[in-house]
């Protein structure tokens, strides 16, 4: 595989079956998204189960994402499924209203009236249609309608400039979240996060349930851009999640905080996906147009790990023909980036043994033209620190690590391989790493490398060792 760039995929009708799971392996799926705001756990457990099989024929190392629903805020339902909103009027949103009418609306989320206050402005249906807040009596919000529109059941409600106190985690998150450990997803994304408290206790939720999932928080209110460090530092990941985000913080200042949120993740040796509308016009076309092609090697020219599908794959009619576009996309933009490794290493202070050794492996690898780099590692922290930076050389991380192998499989210019690992001398060790990767195609003899590996063997975090190899010159003294 020659792209860097990941490619995650939401799973959904259109793309259950084993057929369509093989062609989009097949197509360069890197990780899958279950998307639990649809769908009951029967039904995740038997698509991973699917895409577990669907790899395993193909040989490919497939993540799975378990994207959370989080306290999606919606209007209820109305008696004829659908009104139709006129500029000007009036019109009421209910938190007592059983059943909707063209004058008002039940809620979802029963405390919205008194989250808004007269000036007030709503948005629903992703920014579709617009609400101005007149009063607020009891259980009623009066509003002005300000953008019309046909709305139906339970679309979205955001408050323009953010405000609402939901918590990031429902009940029905929780439930979900034991519900990903029993799948064994390898990551967890946290919808609607306002602090790093959010992602602190949801990470403890998933270590109660038995999960080592790497965490990663979606920004999208404005009080996560607000307290952005904070939720780096609480999680292993950030999803640049640009549909609520847009609605919150307004369209035209998305493009920079995604420019933001990548740089300061990349700098804290961080993860990052961005998702929503990349190629949506393929959910009823065979190609792309041209401003989604441009919107994705924009986001693969930021230097994100991952470029996410949703309803393109999940209920699109083109879930594997979409694959194949973004994957060529990723490449040609890829093709095209600069390589400022040296700019990138000025005014970096290393204070860990492992995190040099890394930064030591890619200086090297870039300034020696060497053909691949070879981390043996357990955890995966050494490949994470060597993806932060773009040297320019493919990255081949070496573990005997199930979960660790499917985890990396988010990481940019990281292609996780499974080693056995099963000699404790450190030059057995690196000549099985060599026979690995001849056998993969990655490398013939007389090629250049770089190995780094820890001892003592077998312990995490302990990367310690640099070598610079010809492939094939040198075989490891037998006892």
């Amino acid at each position: 595989m020659t792209r860097h760039t990941k490619i995650v995929a939401t799973l959904g009708p259109a793309s259950s079956s084993p057929e369509v799971l093989e062609r989009m392996v097949q197509a360069g799926v890197d990780v899958v998204r279950m998307n639990f705001s649809h769908g009951t756990a029967a039904d995740h457990k038997a698509r991973a189960e699917g895409i577990r099989a669907a790899a395993a024929k193909f040989g490919r190392t497939i993540g799975i994402l378990g994207d959370l629903q989080g306290p999606k805020i919606r209007v209820g339902k109305f008696e004829n499924n659908r009104i139709t909103l006129i500029a000007d009027e009036h019109f009421i949103l209910d938190a007592a209203c059983k059943l909707g009418t063209q004058e008002r609306v039940g809620l979802d989320y029963k405390d919205l009236p008194k989250d808004v206050r007269p000036g007030d402005i709503l948005l629903l249906d992703d920014g579709r249609l617009k609400l101005a807040v007149d009063a607020v009596r009891g259980t009623e919000i009066h509003t002005r309608v300000l953008v019309g529109g046909e709305l139906s059941n339970n679309k979205g409600i955001n408050r323009q400039g953010g405000g609402l106190t939901a918590p990031a985690l429902t009940a029905k998150d929780m439930d979900d979240i034991k519900t990903a450990a029993e799948i064994g997803v390898d990551f967890v994304a946290v919808s609607f996060p306002k602090s790093a408290a959010d992602m602190y206790m949801a990470r403890q939720l998933l270590r109660a349930a038995g999960s080592d999932a790497v965490l990663i928080a979606k920004v999208e209110r404005v009080e996560a851009v607000d307290n952005l460090i904070e939720i780096l530092d609480a999680s292993d990941g950030v999803m640049v999640a640009r549909g609520d985000l847009a609605v919150e913080v307004g369209d035209a200042a998305v493009p920079a905080l995604q420019k933001k949120m990548i740089r300061l993740a990349r700098d804290r040796n961080k993860l990052t996906i961005t998702a929503t509308q990349m190629m949506e016009s393929m959910i009823n076309s065979p190609v792309p147009t041209r401003a989604e092609v441009s919107d994705v090697a924009n986001a693969v020219l930021d230097g994100t790990d991952a470029v996410m599908l949703s309803a393109e794959t999940a209920s699109g009619k083109y879930p594997v023909e979409v694959v194949e576009s973004m994957a060529r996309i990723c490449v040609e933009a890829e093709r095209s980036a600069e390589v400022t490794l040296d700019r990138e290493f000025l005014d970096r202070v290393f204070t860990r043994i492992d995190q040099s050794i890394a930064m030591a492996a890619i200086w090297t690898a870039h300034h020696l033209k060497v053909k691949a780099i070879a981390a043996l590692t357990q955890s995966g922290s050494t490949a994470l620190w060597m993806s932060r930076l773009n040297c320019g050389v493919p990255i081949y991380a070496l573990t005997p690590d199930a979960p660790s192998l499917s985890r990396m499989a988010l990481f940019r210019e990281v292609r996780p391989l499974l080693m056995a690992q099963q000699h404790v001398d450190r030059d057995q060790l690196l000549a099985e790493a060599e026979s690995l990767l001849i056998d993969k195609g990655v490398v013939e003899p007389g090629d250049l490398i770089v190995l780094t590996i820890g001892e003592p063997i077998g312990s995490s975090g302990g990367t310690n060792t640099l070598k610079i190899v010809r492939v094939g010159e040198h075989q490891p003294t037998r006892s």
